[in-house]
């Protein structure tokens, strides 16, 4: 049941970090309610490390304050604080075995052995590896270590955990897994997860919350799905799920839809993304994602042209084969390559060097007025 004043375990308010002229972190705000698996999504180099190692107490913020449990935390040291971090490498102590790294923690905090045997026993059957408390480090597998190095926070019921790019050192086998390990720890322990990626699935898949963040700001949050099919910038739909681009200018428009010449000079109507309005004379950009788009041999694309207010022609230039999820790319007579997504079967498949024509709806291609660089 939603309260009416619910408790927040992290709240930013116009949180900055200046590095000399450099500005990592321009003023961001946000608060995450108490059990949620929130996710910090963005490119290199974009701030979202700099913005981690402020809630934990590594750097002090230039300006605006961090709170938890509604209580602020500027000027208190990173081991005064609530929160604790995992990091990509994990840093297990490999002279320990398993119970010694989660108990660890505990000791130094001079608790007695009962409760740390009983604190440890716990936690490990939290993270069901019951029967590991007497192995080395270097007996677990990959998996194992992610979830005893979560643990070795967990046994002191921390606030609010913070990962940072926690899964980057795993193979991709590995890391497919551990998304979903790692949300259902986040449901085991009903703490507060706060995880940085640059990978957009990782934080798609697990969070209920995301923030799009791009040269220290914060360009939106929302659910996966809000930030997915209802993007607010032509950066979150550039950078979260896979889209073809194009850029033009408008013809005609009535502010939400219109008619696009692009670049290449081929005309393409539109539905104004989230929060837009769309003038003519414009310069826009255009975004269509693989999946909104409908692949048919030409010969047979005039009984479908009705499906879609969109036609492009091409040749199929290659086929990229992932079972149901198959995706093939279109060279359009102006150069430019198309993506969209097929399903094959094995029987009258498409294949590379057919002619094709590329069908979607106006409502599919969420267009943005384009941001001119200063």
């Amino acid at each position: 049941m939603k309260q009416d004043n619910p408790t927040y375990d992290l709240e930013c308010l116009d949180i900055a970090k200046n590095f000399g002229s450099v500005r990592a972190v321009k003023g961001v705000s946000f608060d995450i309610p108490s059990g949620s698996f929130f996710s910090i999504l963005g490119p290199s180099g974009c701030g979202k490390t700099t913005l981690m190692r402020m809630i934990a107490g590594f750097e002090e913020p230039s300006g605006g304050d961090i709170k938890i449990k509604g209580k602020s935390v500027l000027g208190v040291p990173p081991n005064r604080r609530n929160v604790k971090m995992v990091f990509q490498h994990l840093a297990l102590f490999p002279m320990m075995n398993v119970y010694e790294n989660i108990a660890y923690g505990l000791r130094c905090a001079g608790f007695g052995k009962d409760h740390i045997r009983r604190k440890v026993h716990d936690v490990l059957e939290r993270i069901a590896l019951p029967d590991v408390a007497e192995r080395e480090i270097h007996q677990l597998s990959g998996g194992q270590k992610q979830r005893i190095a979560i643990a070795r926070c967990m046994v002191l019921d921390p606030d609010v955990l913070l990962l940072d790019e926690p899964l980057g050192a795993l193979d991709l086998k590995l890391r497919e897994a551990m998304k979903i390990e790692l949300k259902l720890l986040q449901h085991q322990f009903n703490t507060t997860f706060i995880y940085i990626t640059h990978d957009q699935s990782e934080a798609l898949v697990m969070s209920d919350n995301v923030a799009i963040m791009n040269q220290g700001e914060f360009e939106q949050i929302g659910t996966p799905q809000e930030l997915y099919h209802r993007p607010n910038t032509a950066f979150v739909a550039g950078f979260v799920g896979d889209s073809n681009r194009w850029s033009g200018t408008v013809k005609a428009s009535d502010g939400t839809g219109g008619k696009v010449e692009t670049e290449q000079g081929l005309p393409m109507s539109f539905s104004a993304g989230a929060g837009q309005t769309i003038r003519d004379g414009a310069k826009v950009d255009i975004f269509v994602r693989p999946e909104f788009i409908r692949t048919v041999r030409t010969a047979e694309a005039a009984a479908i042209a009705a499906d879609g207010d969109n036609r492009m022609d091409g040749v199929i230039d290659s086929l990229l084969f992932n079972g149901a999820n198959s995706r093939v790319l279109v060279r359009t007579g102006s150069g430019e390559l198309i993506e969209s997504d097929v399903t094959l079967t094995g029987d009258n498949d498409l294949k590379p060097g057919e002619d094709v024509s590329l069908v979607w709806s106006s409502k599919q291609a969420m267009c943005f007025a384009r941001q001119e660089s200063a």
